[in-house]
């Protein structure tokens, strides 16, 4: 049941639904080498993360300790984390005894490796540290960048390796942890974390507890004026008060989606799962940490039109966080599955041509993207020695990754490759894996006893080469067909207001935008606008298409709308195309850096770091 804490708010903290499973038996098995990561885990791996931390919204800063538990497998190794932009204040032993300690040099990418030389009875360290304004996974927000305009707000976001740069730890995908925490806030604040929510004590320290294991880039925080609002036993959604209630609404269905998602793949295995609805500068659609899914109010469309989100999501609950990519290599291990998984829940709750529409323009943007991107960038076992992980992060390892699997079930059929995932959840469960070992299994468990099914599936084509094989499932939607019919025959000279769009949704829009020439003129999209209102539209995917288009086209009627959209949103995946589209000339690259300028400080690093990029803004 739901307990009422001290600020008379609703907390999820004691709810426990009965799939909840008890944290499994640690087991040492050998961890790939990660470039990504300074630690040495085969040597000394941390176990357990305990944080006690003071958050100071003002300063924007958190100041306290951390206290790792260690397995020792090499007794005369250090211990070596990830540290990025720390503080770090001092290091001690179990009885509080100080320990050596070495920051090392600063890599741009992966910052500091962090030495601790330890003692032979050492099964536990405490580091006292604070985070400084180079934390890159901590977005601090004033309050004019909140819903209710307030009260400040701070989020966090780890993945791919910025865990690092508000807790030293061992940041690699990897290792698994579980963790507890000890948060204070300021009066009036609310801290929730991807964990039990335990509520808050006479201290005034809110608790909280995770205890399955998790990778470091799952540990998340967010602490603003929030409240709560139950969807189901097990389900709910924390968000500002002026926002909560439409939220609610939005994701009714969320129930409905983990009964779905536990009758195809198995089990839901961690308890709660709740939503976060952050302010708009969150960068990413949303984020699966383990029973509280970070979520953007950009999918807010009144017609839960955008709940894939929560699908997709949802679903990284087997796939990423059940089952980990053991390096950012292995990045598809995560999202493919998670898009077909997200596919398939689609189709349970809202039927079959939903999630064909939804299917046909993932491939139409796939393949929009393979002609932009490099062929290294095209493989799903991405190679990423030497880059940053973040440059792996495209359509390829969600897309293509979803493609691959789609053509097993194809091959196979849907009954024996649903056969196949749950015992692959079951079999990897709260382990990290990589791509040879995913391979290694596909082809024991599902390709031994099939030879002549096996041989239609080149493996190795899919996984270690770039484009999409011939093979490549191609979905076809009549609704999609339908839109097609209405852009032909505005194409013609038939008036915008003439064509048939009753009924349609935000799939089909957005493929009428998709399928619009290339020789459209300001005088062309005018017309589209006055018919559709596509300036005005509250729908961000639509909008943001829309705006898009306006900037390749010269409609500058869009201009107000374009410079507002890019001040209060900071989703990269909106934020990416705008400004690409604006620098393509001397004078829209001009007022994207007049526009950026004003912008970057409300963006979060994930997004800074793909715009400073377009627009040389280092230079």
């Amino acid at each position: 049941m739901l307990l009422a804490l001290v600020l008379g708010t609703l907390s999820p903290a004691s709810c426990r639904g009965p799939s909840e499973a008890p944290a499994p038996a640690a087991r040492t098995r050998p961890i790939p080498m990660d470039v990504h990561s300074h630690s040495q885990p085969n040597r000394v791996r941390v176990t357990h993360v305990a944080l006690d931390l003071d958050l100071d919204l003002q300063a924007r800063r958190a100041a306290g300790a951390v206290e790792l538990d260690l397995e020792r497998l090499d007794l005369q190794a250090p211990l070596v984390l990830d540290a990025m932009a720390l503080e770090i204040q001092g290091v001690s032993g179990p009885e509080g005894e100080p320990r050596e300690w070495e920051l090392g040099p600063a890599d741009t990418r992966l910052g500091s490796p962090l030495t601790i030389r330890l003692r032979p009875a050492d099964r536990r360290v405490r580091i006292a540290y604070r985070t400084t304004g180079g934390a890159q996974a901590m977005q601090w927000l004033a309050p004019e960048q909140t819903a209710g305009g307030r009260r400040p707000f701070l989020f966090t976001q780890g993945q791919s390796i910025l865990t690092r740069s508000w807790i030293p730890l061992q940041d690699t995908p990897g290792v698994r942890v579980t963790y507890a925490a000890e948060i204070r806030a300021p009066e009036g604040l609310t801290p929730v974390m991807s964990a039990e929510q335990l509520g808050r004590g006479a201290d005034g320290a809110w608790r909280f507890a995770m205890q399955l294991p998790i990778p470091s880039y799952l540990i998340a925080l967010a602490c603003g004026e929030l409240e709560f609002r139950a969807i189901s036993e097990r389900c709910g959604v924390w968000a500002e008060p002026s926002v909560v209630d439409g939220a609610a609404r939005e994701f009714e269905d969320t129930e409905k989606m983990v009964r779905a998602a536990e009758s195809l793949f198995g089990p839901y295995r961690w308890g709660r799962y709740d939503l976060i609805i952050l302010p708009p500068a969150f960068p990413f659609g949303g984020m699966e940490n383990p029973r509280l899914t970070f979520a953007t109010p950009t999918v807010l469309a009144g017609d839960k039109s955008l709940v894939a989100l929560v699908a997709h999501e949802l679903a990284h609950s087997w796939s990423g966080n059940l089952v980990t990519n053991a390096t950012w290599s292995d990045f598809w291990l995560n999202e493919g599955f998670t898009v077909y998984l997200e596919q398939r829940i689609m189709e349970r709750i809202y039927g079959v041509e939903r999630a064909r529409m939804e299917k046909q323009l993932a491939l139409q943007e796939l393949e929009q993207e393979l002609k932009d991107l490099q062929p290294r960038d095209q493989v799903l076992h991405v190679d990423l020695r030497g880059r940053h992980p973040d440059e792996g992060f495209s359509g390829i390892p969600y897309e293509k990754g979803a493609l691959f699997l789609r053509r097993l079930e194809e091959v196979f059929g849907r009954k024996t490759f649903d056969r196949f995932l749950e015992r692959y959840f079951d079999a990897h469960a709260f382990q990290s894996i990589t791509t040879a070992e995913f391979e290694d299994y596909l082809r024991r468990e599902l390709f031994a006893d099939a030879s002549d099914l096996a041989a239609q599936v080149d493996v190795r084509r899919w996984l270690y080469e770039p484009g999409l094989p011939a093979d490549a499932p191609r979905p076809r939607s009549a609704e999609l067909e339908r839109v097609d019919a209405q852009v032909a025959r505005w194409t013609a000279g038939e008036p915008a207001g003439a064509l048939d769009s009753s009924g349609w949704v935000t799939q089909q829009w957005l493929r009428f935008l998709n399928g619009l020439p290339e020789s459209l003129d300001p005088a062309r999209m005018a017309e589209l606008d006055r018919a559709f209102r596509f300036t005005e539209s509250g729908n961000s995917e639509i909008l943001a298409k829309w705006l898009e288009l306006s900037i390749r086209h010269g409609y500058r009627a869009a201009d107000e709308r374009l410079e507002a959209f890019l001040m209060n949103v900071g989703r990269r995946k909106f934020l990416k195309p705008l400004y690409t589209e604006l620098a393509k000339s001397e004078a829209g690259k001009r007022r994207a850096l007049e526009i950026y300028a004003r912008a970057r400080p409300r963006y979060h690093s994930v997004s800074t770091g793909t715009i400073d990029k377009i627009l040389g803004w280092e230079s």
